[in-house]
């Protein structure tokens, strides 16, 4: 496990999902986009669901974090949000599993801790587990309760109400966990430039994961387009 995580280090993470309804949805196409991320640079790649990572696994050489993003009822947790979703990544070939370690109560009111203990329990010592978190607390109590890393994911997502999701990445709570943390810090959500990624390593973060601003060319194309002085609407 160390092996893994410190082929993390000072590396880019992509992250690869294509939801349902996706042109890009698919194994052929989520492997084509995972190889290219590879032939890019990337030094992990995140990806959504086991299907997925079965598909990219014989396709490329770096480690990969998995996750299975689905909603249960009940609960606002959907990143792996039972064991058994956790358990069908690495069967699939995921070197790490990330999961949703906010303080938000499971379908059964199972909080963190709980959950990610019985997480080890059933993935083994072998596979090394990533806290998606959303403030400095959870991820300190992530990393004591045993996680291997924690990741900023859910920074500014969990907000109660309404609240509008920021735009930005949230560097002051990267910053702050990555000097308090006992284990090593990933830094995600809202990541879309280089100097935002510079930014992130300048204040510790072990590693950066970017998503939508390289693995989904609608959304690309549709913040060029709203330039275009053509645009209809």
């Amino acid at each position: 496990m160390a092996g893994v995580i410190e082929r993390l280090r000072g590396g880019l993470i992509v992250s690869i999902s294509a939801p349902a309804g996706s042109p890009l949805a698919g194994p052929a196409h989520v492997a084509a986009i995972a190889v290219a991320a590879e032939r890019g640079g990337a030094a992990a790649l995140r990806v959504d669901g086991p299907d997925a990572v079965a598909a990219i696994r014989p396709a490329v050489s770096v480690p990969i974090i998995g996750l299975r993003r689905r909603a249960i009822p009940g609960s606002a947790v959907t990143i792996t949000p039972e064991v058994h979703d956790a358990i069908a990544v690495c069967e699939a070939g995921a070197d790490l599993v990330a999961f949703d370690a906010t303080a938000r109560p499971r379908a059964a009111g199972e909080g963190a801790a709980s959950f990610l203990r019985r997480l080890r329990a059933a993935v083994g010592p072998g596979i090394a587990l990533v806290a998606d978190v959303d403030d400095i607390g959870a991820g300190q109590a992530a990393a004591e309760e045993g996680a291997d890393l924690v990741a900023t994911t859910l920074a500014g997502y969990t907000a109660p109400g309404s609240a509008p999701v920021p735009t930005e990445p949230d560097l002051e709570m990267l910053a702050g966990l990555a000097s308090r943390s006992s284990v090593p810090v990933i830094a995600q959500g809202r990541y879309s430039t280089q100097q935002q990624v510079a930014d992130a390593f300048a204040v510790g973060a072990f590693a950066v994961a970017v998503g939508t601003a390289i693995t989904d060319p609608t959304e690309l194309t549709r913040r060029f387009a709203a330039a275009a002085p053509g645009r209809a609407g």
